[in-house]
């Protein structure tokens, strides 16, 4: 158990928690608020803890630490392994956050880097509480349905296009806000229950785990406010953190059967028509397929504006990889964009800076991850097409 002593300075956000063997003070900021640079400063020189812990983990902190943080990007690796989307939306999610901050004058996450350089000042510990990112985003995709990831897909794409909304300084600061931040996450768990599950109430009790673990006996914790009212209650629950750090093997029946499920389909289907109708009618929904697969995965490429042999290549590709459980047109296709339009170093550094549709063209370490993401899309099209009207041609 824990009391809570009222506990506000000027700038409010403040919770002073009594543990049975520390105090915890929690400070709740917006990411892109300079006042949240000054409720940070003003809150550790008052309070004097043994340690400061921010809502990063290592790979975030880095990143905010260095301008370059994209350059060590291989795409390769995350065409072949499958990372695409995830990348994308990280990419998009980080360029959100500091095309918000660039309207407000102030670099996204400053708060963390000053609680960070005044730890260091004083000659504090520095204690990272928040999750390893990646490890969070991949329990997100393991956990959401596909119906879920679309909806958040279209809320992000719309909130980084959407050129129309201004946030004000004035709105930001409404963020800080309990009564509204708590509205927020409840529209999210409403619309999305998963994502909320595993980026929110998942990291509340990871971070307030990490607060606990926390050697110190008074620690100044600073985390967005949207974690406030959370972590709180998280203080209550003494848990093992090895659980939350699993990213679980996806295990989808329908998935599964879909894999494994369209190739049997189209061997019996061809087996059918060979054996009731002759080796013409074989052949001719061998060359339906080829072609309605390729055509649509071609169209995907050429929708991303590949080049012309990755658009050649995905026409070649899909209709045999939509018969293989464990491969993509678009691996092949990001393949050879990468060969015939191979990125520069200039484009690695750009990365944090791409801020509309046009520059996600133009930038090329974007562009190979666009032509393998659509050239997917359009060969799954292709297989959804396909089948039905190799149906109907048989029937």
């Amino acid at each position: 158990m824990f009391i809570k002593f009222p506990f506000h300075y000027s700038l409010m956000n403040v919770d002073k928690i009594k543990l049975k063997d520390k105090t915890v003070i929690l400070v709740g900021t917006a990411h892109i608020s300079d006042k949240s640079v000054e409720l940070v400063r003003e809150t550790i020189e008052k309070e004097k803890p043994e340690s400061v812990g921010i809502e990063l983990d290592y790979q975030r902190f880095k990143q905010l630490q260095s301008p370059k943080k994209w350059q060590n990007t291989n795409v390769s690796e995350i065409v072949k392994s499958g990372k695409t989307y995830l990348f994308l939306i990280n990419l998009m999610l980080s360029n959100l956050q500091r095309k918000l901050g660039k309207e407000m004058g102030i670099k996204p996450g400053a708060e963390m880097i000053e609680a960070f350089k005044i730890a260091k000042e004083k000659e504090l510990t520095v204690e990272l509480l928040d999750r390893d990112v990646q490890v969070t985003l991949k329990r997100a995709m393991a956990f959401t349905g596909l119906r879920e990831k679309i909806k958040i897909l279209m809320h992000i794409v719309s909130g980084f296009f959407n050129e129309q909304e201004q946030l004000t300084k004035e709105r930001i600061e409404e963020l800080k806000q309990q009564d509204v931040m708590t509205e927020l996450m409840n529209e999210l768990s409403a619309t999305a229950p998963t994502i909320k599950k595993v980026l929110v109430d998942e990291r509340d009790l990871y971070i307030a785990n990490r607060i606990l673990e926390s050697k110190s006996k008074k620690i100044v914790a600073v985390v967005g406010a949207g974690h406030v009212e959370g972590i709180k209650k998280a203080l209550n629950q003494k848990i093992d953190l090895k659980p939350l750090n699993v990213v679980p093997k996806k295990k989808s029946f329908i998935g599964t059967a879909v894999k494994y499920g369209i190739p049997l389909i189209f061997i019996a289907l061809i087996v059918y028509a060979f054996y009731n109708k002759g080796i013409n009618a074989s052949v001719e929904l061998l060359v339906l397929w080829f072609l309605i697969t390729g055509v649509f995965s071609a169209l995907g490429a050429l929708l991303a504006r590949a080049h012309p042999v990755s658009i050649l290549v995905a026409f070649v590709a899909a209709p045999f990889t939509t018969l293989h459980p464990a491969l993509a047109a678009g691996w092949f296709a990001g393949a050879a964009e990468i060969k015939f339009n191979s990125p520069k170093v200039k484009d690695f550094e750009s990365l944090n800076k791409l801020d509309s549709v046009s520059s996600f063209y133009s930038n090329k370490v974007t562009k190979v991850l666009i032509v393998t993401a659509f050239t997917n899309i359009g060969a799954t099209i292709g297989v959804v097409i396909a089948l039905p009207y190799i149906l109907s041609v048989l029937a």
